[in-house]
């Protein structure tokens, strides 16, 4: 796989604070480079990882994960999450055993604070979380990222 100029230098979210307007859509586009040629050779989601790409940048850059937990109710869109909390450089071990799973996995990273598959469970899971913080008195941002397939599924409503 070729090297990136900056996917290559993300080891965790605050590395992105650091780039300016014209760097992140550079990033976005090596973001985009890496999945179609990584995903070509071990298979996975592509299209729903093409497409949240910015949004992914946005939220890791504007909120501070894992302090602002992000769970995402479609686990299979978190590719660039991944990408973007340290884990590019085990990337070719997706969805292989003992690799990177395909979905948001807590024994993978402190910034996968869910486990979360096809969809539907990321904002009640959100509230939880939200709760629980402010029983603790902690005062955090909880994201909860929710795709439009989720919409087709009962428990997004409950």
């Amino acid at each position: 796989m070729s090297e990136s100029t900056y996917l290559s230098n993300i080891k965790s979210p605050k590395d992105l604070k650091k780039l300016d307007k014209k760097e992140l859509d550079v990033l976005a586009q090596e973001i985009r480079d890496f999945l179609i040629e990584s995903i070509s050779r071990s298979g996975g989601h592509l299209a729903s990882n093409l497409g949240v790409v910015e949004l992914t940048i946005a939220l890791h850059r504007v909120f501070n994960s894992p302090h602002d937990p992000i769970i995402w109710d479609v686990g299979h869109q978190s590719y660039t999450h991944k990408l973007l909390t340290g884990r590019g450089d085990r990337f070719d071990t997706l969805r292989e055993k003992d690799g990177l799973s395909g979905f948001t996995k807590p024994c993978e990273s402190e910034h996968d604070i869910f486990c979360s598959g096809h969809s539907g469970p990321a904002i009640s899971a959100a509230l939880g979380v939200a709760e629980a913080k402010l029983l603790k008195k902690e005062n955090n941002f909880v994201i909860a990222v929710v795709g439009d397939g989720s919409m087709t599924g009962g428990i997004v409503y409950e």
